[in-house]
């Protein structure tokens, strides 16, 4: 497919929901842009934006697993928005993953046939 149908997949490649999904997108004849993001990071501008499109919060992507969401108060119950996405930049494994992107929108896959609505 060409970029008339863009994919982005915001992806770990350490995770194998993130490995899964992506290969999803391969066979289904995308060839999606990669954003290898522990890597090369987010922008708070980045995180805002997915987050405006997906209807969702910075709690709804905060991944706590194999995170230092807990020992940086992320997770206690008065942690605002500010405080996660200023920690998100920081400290980017602490995005859930993956996110794609396509003109059908932005979702969060898991698991990672979530990723099937948008294709």
């Amino acid at each position: 497919m060409t970029n008339e149908f863009p994919v982005v997949i915001h992806h770990n490649p350490n995770c194998g929901t993130s490995r899964n999904t992506l290969e999803m997108i391969r066979q289904s004849g995308h060839q999606p842009t990669v954003h290898d993001y522990v890597k090369s990071g987010w922008t708070r501008a980045q995180l805002e934006g997915l987050l405006a499109r997906m209807g969702k919060g910075p709690r709804d992507i905060l991944r706590v697993r194999g995170t230092p969401a807990e020992e940086l108060g992320l997770t206690r119950a008065g942690a605002s928005d500010d405080e996660i996405l200023i920690a998100m930049t920081v400290h980017p494994i602490l995005v859930e993953r993956p996110i794609v992107e396509t003109p059908k929108g932005v979702r969060l896959c898991r698991p990672a046939e979530a990723v099937q609505d948008l294709l």
